[in-house]
């Protein structure tokens, strides 16, 4: 039985700024059991993601202060009397807001959180808190997005050593897609390539559109994961071919402008904005995709290694996944 401290560490957004003073490694007050349904996860491992940098800028109107975080894994430390699925000292891994903290406050009746082998070990875990948003997401995508893989396709994945990219190469590799994998340096690249990726295009120093025209003798490609944003809106519609496939899943350089959406006509392309809880509208969906991941790691069909720091160090790990300097997916050790 944990013994609960009066307050914890956590990760708070204390406003919104371009730059990292406005995140805190600071305490706050410890979630308490408040109803018969009610659960108390002590957090272990979770997950970073883009997502947070877009409410440290403001984008999303973030409610301010903010705990952050959205996944993770850990162990169930208090259950209301109503609760049945769960007991206190199972191991679990959630999509739950407020991971950067040491606790976490559930409900039996939210619909992504499962519970995990009794014999899942701390590696285990460490790995279980890194996947559930862009693992699941590049899952659900690769398939469910408005584009269908087909032998012998070409896809244009930006961002593809970042971690829904990276798994999205894999993915669509296997579904016999050529893919055309962009990033920011070479090392990356390489990265990408030993993923599955048929070509690569460096973004800063190629011609992006020239490249993919060459891959493709001219035709362009079937589909585009894109999760950039307003920088390479542009290059995406001039790379998609005929009856070609936008899924815009991010905007890392801020959001896409207003636009006249005849620019999809003459090409017929489709524009899709896919979400990914619009996919996972109940435990079953969650666990469907969750067990999918989790199998296809332990079996070695993709591979996903995630770098581990301390909570405290977040406002690093943040600048580095901003700086684009690193295909790493980092975890936060709780």
């Amino acid at each position: 039985m944990y013994s609960f401290p009066k307050s914890q560490k956590a990760i708070v957004l204390t406003g919104t700024s371009d730059t990292y003073e406005v995140l805190k490694y600071q305490d706050v007050p410890t979630p308490q059991i408040e109803s018969p349904k009610g659960i108390i996860i002590k957090g272990k491992y979770a997950a970073v993601n883009f997502v947070e940098t877009y409410f440290r800028k403001g984008w999303n109107s973030p409610q301010i202060p903010l705990i952050l975080g959205r996944d993770g894994a850990g162990e169930i430390a208090a259950v209301g009397s109503e609760v049945k699925d769960f007991k206190v000292g199972d191991k679990v891994v959630y999509l739950l807001k407020n991971s950067y903290s040491e606790y976490i406050k559930t409900s039996a009746e939210e619909q992504r959180i499962s519970k995990l082998p009794a014999d899942t070990t701390e590696k285990d875990l460490e790995l279980y808190g890194s996947l559930p948003a862009q693992a699941i997401t590049a899952y659900i995508f690769a398939e469910k997005a408005g584009y269908t893989p087909k032998t012998g396709d070409h896809v244009l994945v930006w961002t593809a050593a970042g971690g829904v990219g990276q798994v999205l190469v894999q993915l669509l590799n296997d579904f016999g897609v050529n893919v055309i994998g962009l990033s920011s340096t070479d090392e990356k690249l390489e990265f990408v390539k030993s993923l599955g990726a048929k070509y690569t295009i460096n973004y800063k120093t190629d011609d992006v559109v020239s490249k993919v025209k060459e891959f493709t003798e001219g035709k362009g490609v079937n589909a585009v994961y894109d999760a950039v944003g307003k920088a390479s809106f542009d290059t995406t519609i001039a790379s998609l071919g005929q009856n070609g496939v936008f899924i815009s899943y991010g905007t890392s350089s801020g959001a896409i402008p207003p636009v006249n959406l005849g620019i999809l006509t003459p090409k017929n392309l489709v524009f899709t904005k896919p979400n990914l809880f619009g996919f996972l509208p109940d435990r079953n969906t969650w666990n469907y995709y969750l067990n999918k991941v989790i199998y296809d790691y332990k079996s070695g069909r993709v591979k996903y290694s995630p770098v581990v720091y301390d909570m405290k160090d977040y406002a690093k790990v943040t600048e580095l996944l901003e700086a684009g300097s690193t295909s790493s997916k980092f975890v936060l050790k709780i």
